[in-house]
């Protein structure tokens, strides 16, 4: 047994003040029924970072069914690796029962299952790297450490728990995450780990390519994409990941990396809710600087779907189909056409539903540029469903007269609606353009009574 490295409550900052309310309602609630419950992972480090964490994870002695009987609003998810979601509205707090590492099925290391409960000591050495190994005890407000993780935190590095060429032929997403987190964070990479990255990295290519889509979301949405795709073209992963953004890297890649700059700026000076960057905003910000085509269907089945999803007219419609590569030009210079290659690039599913709301994104913005647009064509665009999106990717990659039409835009929320008299400029409030009239019912009258006639 490893004797853990324990601080107490006065020899680090983590303070419970910063934790997330919901949180401590679990973390505390588990505590009273007589389980050991811990807030771990990436919740610890940032706090300890003095970053603001992005969620509060817990790790609980806990069995998925006995947690799911203190919470009515616990939902259990989850086949490799069964995991409690306890919902206060729309904040999610997940929690995990302690674990041991899986034992390997037929000699391959590749994790398929991870179900086997153990011990909170086990539960940290079965984790990826050392720095989200930390557990904060609510119990005794100490931070307790198995594997070297407030060391590595203070020397700043990512090194992974364990030999790091097991740790990756486990779970190849591995070596995607450590890249990132170390981009993020502004730590380097611990040199056997990066090492193991170089030769293993056509491991990738085994992951689920669900799994490395959701990656590249949460790494275009961190603010740090530009240097971590440039962290992941000189590893040599990007090029099993996408092979059309290493091509363009080798070659300089400066249209990629100034649309992945002006998303960071965006994301670090706006400081947007993450929800504002959606898949469609995201994806758009990769794929529209690398040429790759949006359009892939034929001319009836994109001006259908253009209709169905976006609720557009026929009209509309062929704008999408026929302007979308025009659009795409005007928003600057796109990598040369990609050339064949040697590396079997993994197929990431995009959603169709995002790559046609992109299309509709960029559409709009030549229509939300327009200043001689009348009133009901102003009506019409910010009444679409795609409305909200087009003006933030018109903020973040319009530039500064972008930003400028944009913020004219949002102004027109706090005005009270007009009326436009013949001849006249002045336009409506997006919300009060988009607000259908309501037709007034005419009062029927009411026909005086008449009294009956006196009879006899």
């Amino acid at each position: 047994m490893t004797e853990p490295r324990v601080l107490p409550r006065a020899e680090h900052t983590l303070s419970r003040k910063n934790i997330d309310p919901d949180a401590l309602k679990v973390l505390y609630r588990l505590k009273h029924q007589g389980a050991v419950a811990y807030l771990v992972g990436g919740g610890v480090r940032d706090l300890l970072l003095r970053r603001s964490p992005k969620d509060f994870d817990i790790s609980t002695s806990a069995h998925p069914q006995q947690v799911k009987k203190l919470f009515r609003n616990c939902f259990i998810i989850g086949r490799r690796f069964r995991l409690c979601h306890v919902r206060f509205g729309n904040n999610v707090i997940e929690v995990s029962t302690f674990r041991r590492k899986a034992e390997s099925e037929d000699g391959d290391p590749l994790i398929r299952r991870d179900n086997t409960f153990g011990t909170p000591e086990e539960d940290a050495f079965r984790r990826d790297f050392t720095v989200n190994a930390l557990f904060y005890d609510i119990a005794t407000f100490a931070v307790i450490d198995y594997v070297g993780g407030l060391g590595d935190l203070e020397r700043r590095v990512i090194r992974t728990i364990g030999d790091p060429d097991l740790r990756f032929r486990e779970d190849p997403v591995r070596m995607l995450r450590a890249i990132a987190l170390a981009t993020r964070l502004g730590f380097t990479v611990d040199g056997e780990t990066i090492e193991s990255i170089r030769t293993h990295r056509g491991e990738i290519v085994k992951s689920s390519p669900a799994r490395i889509l959701e990656e590249f979301y949460k790494i275009l949405r961190m603010g740090a994409a530009r240097e971590t795709f440039v962290r992941l073209h000189e590893v040599g992963l990007l090029a099993y990941l996408l092979p059309v953004a290493d091509r363009a890297l080798t070659r300089d890649g400066e249209a990629l990396l100034a649309s992945l700059s002006r998303l960071d700026d965006y994301r670090n000076s706006q400081a947007p809710a993450i929800d504002a960057l959606t898949n469609s905003i995201v994806m758009g910000t990769l794929l529209v600087p690398l040429g790759v085509p949006l359009r892939r269907d034929s001319r009836r089945q994109a001006r259908r779907r253009a209709q169905h999803d976006g609720e557009v007219t026929e009209a509309e419609a062929d704008l999408a189909v026929d302007d979308i590569d025009a659009e795409i030009e005007a928003l600057g210079e796109v990598e040369e056409a990609p050339a064949p290659s040697d590396v079997e690039p993994l197929a990431l599913p995009f959603a169709r539903r995002d790559m046609d709301r992109l299309r509709l994104i960029l559409v709009a913005q030549r229509r939300l540029r327009d200043e001689h647009a009348s009133v009901g064509a102003r009506r019409l665009l910010a009444s679409r469903h795609y409305f909200p999106e087009a003006l933030r990717w018109l903020e973040i990659h319009g530039g500064l007269d972008g930003r400028e039409v944009a913020l004219r835009w949002r102004s027109l929320d706090s005005e009270p609606p007009t009326h436009e008299s013949p001849g006249s400029d002045v336009t409506a409030a997006p919300e009060a353009l988009s607000a259908p009239r309501r037709r007034r019912r005419r009062r029927r009258r009411r026909r005086p009574a008449v009294a009956p006639e006196p009879t006899g």
